[in-house]
């Protein structure tokens, strides 16, 4: 039986715009898993486990908040709770990056419904900061071509480098045989302050290619981590103004696994 779930060996680029410029690439890659096949991977795969320990492994409580059992069902009620027309969608697929030794940070996961013509109808962008906290950002339908897009407040603390009011622009096409996503930092007028773009290839999802991607991404989860910090601590000595995570509390709304400095202050 032929397996809707793969895997993309991916470039990510970020060029910061204003105040300064300072951009940088990394390669990584993502799992793109059918929510319905977890069972399945599961079974077939030897280096990839669903809710176990493994080289690489794949845990419900690692999305959405943490408190889905069922995370097909969860996505769903989340997009039936935000107007989104669920009764067609059939299956629901999600690009992520997987545990890698037990140790997971996701900066972004990307959710597509589709339905039973396998058209993406719907998207959903889930955003983790260093915090661990996350956000979800449901997209609008898509438009003719088929690519989702969304304009939307951040109210999320994901950089101290970044304005709780600039706006995310998220511009997704649907995930085939190559990969391309864009999400940028807006400032109220539109101009740009930060482009982010996410390309790659699809590749099939087995054990050999898992072995490879160990060898050619070791460590991946904490290598995005210690890129994080280390292009921090690369700002901060340019002098880049800094806001602290306490500052503005009011501004960081719906955030899911609240750090201490929110949870007596979530709406």
């Amino acid at each position: 039986m032929s397996s809707a779930s793969a895997l993309y060996e991916c470039t990510v680029m970020h060029q910061r715009l204003v105040p300064l410029r300072h951009g940088f690439r990394y390669r990584v890659f993502y799992l793109w898993l059918d929510l319905d096949e977890l069972e399945d991977l599961d079974r077939r795969l030897c280096l990839l486990s669903r809710e176990r320990f493994n080289l690489f492994a794949f845990f419900a409580k690692d999305h959405l908040g943490g408190a889905a059992v069922d995370l097909k069902k969860a996505v769903l009620e989340h997009w039936a709770a935000h107007g989104v027309e669920v009764t067609g969608i059939k299956s629901v697929r999600m690009l992520t990056f997987p545990r890698v030794l037990g140790y997971i940070f996701n900066p972004v996961t990307f959710y597509y419904g589709f339905d039973e013509l396998g058209r993406a109808v719907a998207a959903l962008a889930q955003v983790t900061n260093t915090y661990h906290e996350q956000k979800l950002y449901v997209l609008p339908p898509p438009d003719e071509a088929g690519r989702f897009r969304l304009v939307t407040p951040k109210h999320f603390y994901v950089s101290p480098f970044s304005s709780l009011e600039l706006k995310f622009d998220f511009q997704l096409e649907v995930p085939e045989q190559g990969l391309r996503i864009a999400v940028d930092d807006l400032e109220q007028d539109g101009s740009k302050v930060l482009v982010s773009l996410l390309t790659g290839q699809q590749r099939p999802l087995t054990d050999g290619q898992l072995l490879k991607c160990a060898f050619k991404y070791p460590l991946l989860t904490v290598k995005v981590m210690v890129m994080i910090h280390w292009h921090a601590l690369r700002l901060w000595l340019r002098k880049l103004p800094v806001s602290p995570k306490a500052a503005n509390t009011n501004l960081q709304t719906e955030v899911l696994k609240p750090h201490v400095s929110l949870q007596t202050k979530q709406p």
